[in-house]
């Protein structure tokens, strides 16, 4: 079994925002799979989907971005899964808009979802898949980061984004099916 989480914000109002890409790409997941309800649970919302033959839990935490390790760590426990099978994917708003970026391990690299699951976790030994979302300095630069991530995509990058989570959820699949280095040698750095 497979547990992939799209980290976020719960609530209307992060609903479309940047810093809610990995919802996003989960719920595409989701609809990809043909997903069944949703369940209330592991401080989040859960759902399973079939990829590849495998049994993928989703898991969208409900915990607020910066508090989603206890929700992953619940999760990851109860299905006594290791850090192996477990996906994260998040916005970065170091990347640029729409470039993926799939690793096997590493730092959180400023992104507060990653760090508290790093830390609830006890390593950074499991694979992120960073969505680009663009910096403030782009196109707003007096504009806050934390004003920047809270904020929509404005229909001029809706495409480009679209497109992006439809590559982002093709990332996950594969990586399901296929391990976390044949879904970085397709994805990474791919325009």
């Amino acid at each position: 079994m497979k547990l992939i989480v799209g980290l976020g914000n719960p609530g209307r109002k992060y609903e479309g925002t940047r810093h809610n890409v990995g919802f996003d790409v989960v719920s595409l997941l989701a609809r990809r799979g043909g997903a069944g309800g949703v369940k209330k649970t592991f401080q989040g919302e859960t759902t399973d989907i079939t990829v590849g033959g495998e049994r993928t839990m989703l898991l969208w935490p409900h915990t607020f971005m910066n508090r989603s390790g206890s929700s992953v760590v619940e999760a990851r426990d109860f299905y006594k899964l290791t850090n192996a099978d477990l996906l994260v994917i998040c916005d970065d708003l170091n990347l640029p808009l729409g470039k993926l970026r799939l690793r096997a391990k590493g730092s959180a690299g400023g992104q507060k979802g990653l760090a508290d699951i790093i830390r609830c976790a006890g390593g950074d030994e499991f694979a992120r898949l960073r969505v680009g979302i663009g910096s403030p300095s782009d196109t707003h630069p007096d504009m806050d980061a934390a004003d920047f991530v809270l904020g929509k995509f404005p229909k001029s990058e809706q495409t480009e984004m679209e497109l992006a989570f439809q590559h982002a959820a093709d990332a996950a699949e594969l990586w399901v099916r296929e391990g976390v280095a044949a879904a970085m040698n397709r994805y990474n750095g791919r325009d």
